[in-house]
């Protein structure tokens, strides 16, 4: 068995990790670590795992063997100055703060997105996991990137529910702000931008081109919901390009090219991630959504 442990276990990432973990036979969890709710029931804070343990709120980070980092923003990289991890310990983190910046002492981060750096994952001992919205649009956009396809600029409208934005309460995550309203924000500099870029790059289109992006927060507690179109060299049949996209995924357990529109319901409490090929006078739209 593998014993995990999860840093920042109070928050909605440490929540959904652990109705994931709770149901893996091959793991068995070693902390939940909170100083805050040290001693209190984790089904107390995380109400849907009622029933389903009895394990309780730890400040230390006991023997693992794998240890998640479900911290906020920033606080990865002071976890670790603070916790002497050992070496042999992988270390994943859910946060931001080595997706860009990946070398911690004698860690250096893989990047986590699995459908490209699947093997490199395999062997890494850290691995820094991919932002939510990032996520949807490199799903969208590696096929085309690693045929070189992407020469002109590419347009995406994306939107993200509540919960994308943490558990701590701030006035743009209140539900009188979120009901019946939808909002712009961060527009052409949201800070997964330089994660999205690199990654496109790695994937093969060395040179490329502007990324217009316009993130919006919706009226939805789940999921993310993004667009993407860029022009299209029509060197390939729409055909031949969906039957690309579905070869290039077909050992990816989690992304699946969709024949018919899809919708963010579908994906909602899912590890899905589900991708739609249109084209118009030109254009290759994508649209992606997860969870």
């Amino acid at each position: 068995m593998i014993k995990v442990s999860i840093a920042g276990g109070t928050g909605y990432t440490a929540g959904e990790l652990l109705r994931i973990l709770l149901n893996h036979p091959g793991v068995t969890l070693e902390s939940v670590i909170s100083s805050s709710s040290a001693g209190m029931p984790v089904a107390g804070i995380h109400r849907d795992l009622l029933g389903e343990t009895d394990i309780t709120f730890s400040d230390n980070t006991g023997h693992p063997d794998v240890i998640f980092l479900c911290l906020g923003h920033g606080l990865s990289r002071a976890f670790l100055n603070e916790n002497d991890i050992p070496a042999a310990c992988k270390v994943i983190d859910l946060g931001n703060d080595f997706r860009n910046d990946p070398v911690f002492g004698e860690r250096n981060f893989v990047f986590g997105l699995c459908e490209l750096n699947r093997e490199q994952i395999r062997k890494a001992n850290s691995v820094a996991n991919p932002g939510c919205f990032s996520s949807s649009i490199m799903l969208a956009l590696l096929p085309l990137a690693a045929l070189n396809k992407l020469t002109d600029d590419i347009h995406v409208h994306a939107i993200t529910g509540s919960t994308g934005a943490g558990k701590k309460p701030v006035g743009t995550t209140h539900f009188s702000y979120r009901d019946n309203n939808i909002s712009v924000y961060k527009p052409f500099t949201h800070q997964h931008l330089a994660e999205i870029e690199r990654t496109l790059k790695a994937a093969g289109n060395k040179v490329l081109p502007p990324i217009q992006w316009i993130p919006m927060r919706g009226d939805f507690t789940r999921g993310i919901f993004a667009s993407v179109y860029t022009r299209w060299d029509n060197l390939m049949s729409e055909t031949e390009v969906i039957n690309y996209y579905k070869e290039y995924y077909k050992t990816s357990p989690f992304v699946f090219v969709s024949d018919e529109p899809i919708s963010l319901k579908e994906v909602v409490n899912t590890n899905k991630c589900l991708l739609h090929i249109g084209f118009h006078n030109g254009y290759i739209h994508i649209t992606s959504v997860l969870d």
